[in-house]
């Protein structure tokens, strides 16, 4: 087992960590930024190290701080969460060369996945679909004209160093092609550091689906798969878990190939593969790998009953995979509703300020993970999720009406919050129907504004 653990992280995820090792009896340092100093973890951890200031770049990014941190407490471990560095292979190496532990897979994994183009070449090796496009980076627009001759449009190109949406463009026909493709080079390159892309089909309609898997490196199992269609800017905005779209036999093939890609690569820790789903053929598609854990894990946490962070950590310790697939059921549904400070009046305009009025639902099925407390100032300088309201019942039905009691029950005051669109969102037929795909959300937003117009 671990026996003293760096959080390499701050806000929601940063408490959900310190509450799981705590639970197995682990210390934890918070390392935080001068902005974070008075945060909710700082205060629930053992111990604190200030790492730079509020600058992500000069704090949470900066490698030699945070292994600095680790050494100058003791740590033996690393859990960099989502974000940040949680994804960074040469971060991975660095806390590993520097005889620690990262709570997650090995450098070459992370690596390997991470690139999304080899990600693709690693699926299809493992006999996994992947949505038609090219076999890997493209050097120069007419490669990807004469690539386009065969996969057709309109396709997507793609930043191979990609991730949380960006780096993508569309392309509907050659001409558009031609001008986006160094567009997309150009925005790569900037915002990755590697100006790599490539190609893939552009699904009209796909809905968002993902499996969750656990690996010990030597064998690995899903906890079924999370829907995460509803999407603005293509960032997830509320998830739910089983998706109501799948069949037992689509769930079955989609979980199976999740594991057979995650035992291909000897995968350790928490990770998920996300998927494309054609609603009209039925057919599902291999998109990416997210190699840590995610924002929307708590859903399947509350459909099986496992604790993903808990059982990263005891991989990470050593201990080998506790849990056997047919263990592992799948029990009624659950949904994540994530809490932003922006306001959804004033096209989600960022909206940090401090807590003036606090409370949580409660009750039967409800979960509440977040960050704040009462005069807690939320920083102008991160990410905007305040917290996240994740709900279950025995089924669909019974989750909905217990996520709009959660709602109603919710005080938070002294900042706009996305609250209200959650609210929306319930009350939505296409929502509660799950008629609902990727494109869902940004047109009933577009609609919303334009009937508020007239």
């Amino acid at each position: 087992m671990l026996k003293k653990l760096l959080v390499a992280n701050r806000g929601e995820i940063a408490v959900r960590i310190i509450r799981a090792a705590r639970a197995l009896g682990i210390p934890t340092v918070a390392a935080c930024s001068e902005a974070d100093a008075d945060s909710l973890a700082a205060r629930q951890a053992d111990e604190v190290r200030i790492i730079g200031p509020a600058r992500a770049e000069r704090s949470y990014l900066n490698a030699e701080a945070l292994l600095q941190a680790a050494r100058d407490s003791g740590a033996d471990s690393v859990h960099s969460g989502y974000g940040f560095l949680s994804e960074n292979a040469d971060f991975a190496e660095a806390v590993t060369a520097a005889g620690l532990v990262f709570v997650g897979p090995d450098a070459r994994t992370i690596r390997r996945m991470g690139d999304k183009a080899e990600a693709r070449r690693t699926a299809m090796a493992a006999g996994v679909p992947v949505v038609p496009g090219s076999p890997g980076e493209l050097e120069d627009v007419e490669a990807a004209l004469r690539c386009a001759e065969t996969v057709g449009y309109p396709l997507l190109v793609k930043a191979s160093a990609g991730g949380g949406g960006r780096g993508i463009r569309i392309a509907h026909d050659a001409g558009e092609l031609r001008r986006e493709f160094p567009i997309a080079q150009r925005e790569a390159q900037a915002a990755f550091g590697s100006g790599a892309v490539y190609l893939e089909r552009f699904i009209r309609q796909a809905r968002h689906i993902e499996v969750q898997i656990l690996g010990d490196g030597q064998r690995a199992v899903h906890l079924f798969e999370r829907e995460c269609s509803l999407q603005r800017r293509r960032q997830k905005v509320f998830e739910e878990a089983p998706s109501a779209a799948l069949s037992e036999a689509q769930r079955e093939a989609l979980c199976a190939s999740a594991v057979r890609l995650a035992q291909s690569l000897g995968y350790r820790g928490a990770g998920t593969l996300e998927y494309l789903f054609d609603s009209h053929s039925g057919e599902f598609f291999f998109i990416e790998m997210n190699t840590r854990i995610q924002v929307e894990h708590p859903v399947s946490e509350m459909v099986t009953g496992i604790d993903l962070v808990q059982a990263m950590l005891r991989i990470a310790g050593g201990e080998p995979l506790a849990l056997r697939q047919e263990d592992i059921r799948l029990n009624g549904a659950a949904l994540e509703m994530r809490i932003n400070a922006e306001d959804p009046a004033r096209n989600f305009f960022p909206c940090p300020g401090t807590v003036e009025g606090l409370g949580w639902p409660q009750g039967d099925g409800v979960r509440v993970d977040s960050h704040l407390y009462p005069g807690y100032r939320v920083p102008p300088y991160y990410d905007s999720l305040l917290a996240k309201i994740i709900v279950h019942g025995k089924d669909r039905e019974e989750a909905f009406a217990r996520a709009q009691k959660a709602l109603d029950e919710t005080e938070l005051s002294g900042m706009a919050t996305t609250l209200s669109l959650h609210c929306w969102l319930l009350a939505e037929p296409r929502v509660r129907a799950a008629q609902f795909d990727t494109g869902t959300l940004e047109t009933w937003l577009a609609e919303r504004a334009a009937a508020l117009e007239v």
